[in-house]
């Protein structure tokens, strides 16, 4: 099984490619194709309206990313730490979900244990 298909799904075309009206990811095979790239953000699917990526932060490390042009929707699958939006402040952990509009600062920072962050995007990041 490769780039995170489900196994009914593994015999397609890798990305990118145009999506189907319906796919399915695994995360564990997401994040092996995110650090196979070396890469802190891997995306794996882009449609009209959005994108939708893995993004991976290591405890103690900073955030490297600066305001986006697209709204963004952040869903914590694992880890801890926090995030600051504008001059909001807050902890995140499994199951976290956080809403950040177009331009805003942003970055998770006190990372406490490694955080795994689907991303959406929307429109679709540039």
């Amino acid at each position: 099984m490769e780039w995170g298909l489900s196994p009914l799904l593994a015999d397609r075309p890798r990305f990118p490619r145009r999506m189907e009206r319906v796919d399915a990811f695994e995360v564990d095979g997401l994040e092996a194709a995110r650090a196979a790239a070396g890469e802190l953000y891997h995306e794996f699917l882009r449609r009209d309206s959005m994108s939708v990526g893995l993004y991976a932060l290591r405890a103690r490390e900073a955030d490297p990313q600066t305001p986006h042009a697209q709204d963004e929707l952040y869903y914590v699958i694992s880890g801890h730490g926090r995030i600051r939006v504008a001059d909001r402040d807050r902890p995140v952990g499994p199951g976290s979900v956080v809403f950040v509009a177009a331009e805003v600062e942003h970055r998770f920072h006190s990372i406490t244990s490694d955080l795994t962050i689907l991303v959406v995007f929307a429109p679709p990041e540039a």
